[in-house]
C-alpha cells in the first residue's frame, strides 16, 4: 500500500530528508565501497522511485557488497538467493508442507522462501534457466505470490536488485524479454581505475571494515515514494521521453534509418514511465523539485540498455546497443533545442 503524505509541511519534511540525507548515504556506503558513484546513484534512484534493478558486470565487482551495504543504510531485512542451475520455484517463494497438529491431525502449512523481505539479493539470476527466474514475475509486478492457489502479500518495501554475469559468459542463461522489461534499470559496473583497485586491496587486506549504520527505515523509503511521485514535470519533457522511447522502435515513422536497420525490437512504454520517473528521483537526490532535460538524457543507457534487441545486421557491423543510444541521444532532440 502506497504512503500517503498527510500535509504539505510532511510532504516539505520528506523533499528536506531526500535532499540533505544524499551525500550521507554516500558516506555511509564509502566505508564499503570505493567508487563506483554512478553506480552507486543509479541504484539510489531506482530505491527512491520503487523500481527494481538489474547489475550487469563480471564477477568480483562488489555487486553483493554494494547491494547488502544500500539494505544496511536503509535498515531494511535482506535476503541473498544465490541462483544456480538446479534452483526451483519453490526455493524462491516457498512451499507448503504437510505438518501434524497437536490433535493428531495433519494440515497443509505454507513455509515462506527468501522473496518475504524487503530487499531480494537475486545474485547471478542469469544462473538458473528461464522457469526459475520467472518465480520472480509476479513478486516484481504485483508484489505478492501465489503458493497452492493462495495469494501471499509482501511486505513493503519490496525491491529485487538482481545480478547477472555478462550474457556472454559461459553457462548463463540470457534473461526472458518479459522479465528484463520490468527491471526499471540495467546498470553496468566496470573495473575500477588502478588507484581505486589499490585502495580496496589495502583496505580488504587490513583491519576489519568499519560498520554501516542505518540512516532511515522502511517507512521512510515508503514515504521517498509518495514524495518522489508528485515532483512536477513538464509536458515537454515527458512528451521527448515517449519520443526517445518510439524513436527505438523499428517500423515506426519516428525511427531514424540506423534503428531500421540494426533494432529487432525496441522499447516499450515502460521505458518511458521509468524514464521520468528516474529522472524526478534524481531531481530530488541533487536538491532539486524540478525535472529538467539532463535529468531524462543522465538515465537514458541505464533504461533503454536493456529494452533494446541488436539485430543481426547490428552485430554483424560490430554495433552495441550503447552505440545506438547514443545515437538516439544525438537523434532525438528535446523540443526546445
Amino acid at each position: 500500500m502506497a504512503t500517503v503524505l498527510n500535509t504539505y509541511e510532511e510532504e516539505q519534511q520528506a523533499v528536506e530528508q531526500i535532499r540533505s540525507g544524499h551525500q550521507r548515504i554516500l558516506a555511509e556506503l564509502a566505508k564499503a565501497i570505493v567508487g563506483q558513484r554512478d553506480v552507486t546513484e543509479q541504484l539510489l534512484i531506482s530505491l527512491f522511485a520503487g523500481g527494481h534493478c538489474l547489475i550487469t558486470g563480471a564477477p568480483g565487482l562488489a555487486k553483493t557488497l554494494l547491494v547488502r551495504s544500500i539494505a544496511q543504510v536503509f535498515h531494511l531485512e535482506f535476503r541473498r538467493i544465490q541462483f544456480t542451475p538446479d534452483l526451483m520455484p519453490a526455493d524462491i517463494t516457498g512451499t507448503e508442507i504437510l505438518e501434524e497438529t497437536g490433535d493428531g491431525r495433519r494440515k497443509m502449512q505454507f513455509v515462506k522462501g527468501p522473496i518475504f523481505a524487503n530487499v531480494i539479493l537475486a545474485d547471478e539470476i542469469n544462473r538458473t534457466p528461464p522457469k526459475t527466474q520467472a518465480a520472480l514475475l509476479e513478486a516484481m509486478q504485483e508484489h505478492q505470490v501465489t503458493v497452492g492457489g493462495v495469494c501471499y502479500t509482501l511486505d513493503e518495501p519490496f525491491f529485487v536488485l538482481a545480478t547477472q554475469n555478462p550474457i556472454e559468459m559461459e553457462g548463463t542463461y540470457p534473461l526472458p524479454e518479459a522479465q528484463l522489461d520490468r527491471f526499471m534499470f540495467n546498470v553496468r559496473i566496470d573495473y575500477l581505475p588502478e588507484d581505486d583497485e589499490v585502495t580496496v586491496v589495502q583496505q580488504t587486506t587490513s583491519a576489519a571494515a568499519e560498520p554501516i549504520e542505518p540512516l532511515f527505515t522502511g517507512d521512510d523509503v515508503r514515504r521517498f515514494h509518495a514524495v518522489v511521485r508528485k515532483v512536477p514535470v513538464a509536458e515537454d519533457l515527458v512528451r521527448y521521453a515517449v519520443r526517445l522511447a518510439d524513436a527505438s522502435r523499428p517500423g515506426r515513422a519516428a525511427a531514424p534509418d540506423f534503428v531500421n536497420q540494426w533494432v529487432s525490437w525496441g522499447a516499450g512504454l515502460r521505458a518511458a514511465q521509468y524514464l521520468v520517473l528516474g529522472a524526478k528521483a534524481r531531481a530530488l537526490l541533487r536538491g532539486r523539485t524540478h525535472v529538467t532535460f539532463d535529468d531524462l538524457r543522465s538515465l537514458a543507457h541505464a533504461t533503454l540498455r536493456h529494452r533494446i534487441l541488436v539485430g543481426y545486421r547490428a552485430e554483424a557491423e560490430g554495433v552495441s546497443v550503447e552505440n545506438i543510444i547514443d545515437r538516439l541521444l544525438e537523434t532525438v532532440k528535446p523540443p526546445t533545442a
